[in-house]
């Protein structure tokens, strides 16, 4: 009888430390990042920027857009009409700097655009193996200030419109512009 109590409280013990594994599913929604599609301003259909360069504040490569490019600069444009780009979860702005045609031959044709979006954000829990997901809120009184960093050809954004300003999910158009 003895050999089977101890048995039993052995494997009691063995077995009381064993929990589910906290591994968060790849499916989970993460921190949305904020989605940017770009239109022809003439007849307001999707337009793909050329060679579009996003380099984020205190940042010196900027976003990466093509991990898979052949050469490292490479990774850092890209020449779609949308593309994501993350907020900052600890602060109520992030600023970019949007460039055109980086690194063309011809320094006339760079033209650089800085945007500073406003917002405010939300955490919430999730779970204990993913943790805190962060959704965003754009500013309704001042959603983005636009400003040209070459003052020599003006904007090359010439209209910038808020699409959808509650960023919860990437599969939606935040915001528009159109060039």
């Amino acid at each position: 009888m003895k050999k089977i109590l101890f048995i039993i409280i052995v494997m009691a013990f063995t077995f009381s430390g064993c929990e589910k594994d906290d591994i968060c599913d790849p499916n989970t929604p993460t921190t949305p990042r904020l989605v940017i599609s770009f239109f022809d301003r003439t007849n307001s259909t999707p337009k793909n920027v050329t060679n579009l360069k996003v380099i984020g504040e205190k940042m010196t490569e900027g976003i990466i857009f093509n991990e898979n490019a052949l050469v490292e600069s490479d990774k850092y444009i890209t020449n779609g009409n949308k593309i994501s780009i993350p907020l900052k979860t600890n602060a109520e702005s992030t600023t970019y700097r949007f460039i055109l045609n980086y690194n063309d031959p011809n320094p006339a044709l760079v033209n650089e655009d800085v945007i500073k979006f406003n917002y405010t954000h939300i955490n919430t829990f999730v779970s204990r193996a993913c943790g805190y997901k962060t959704t965003f809120v754009l500013d309704q009184n001042s959603p983005f200030v636009l400003t040209d960093s070459n003052n020599l050809e003006g904007f090359w954004m010439q209209a910038v419109y808020v699409q959808e300003p509650n960023i919860e999910f990437e599969n939606e158009t935040h915001i528009k512009v159109y060039f």
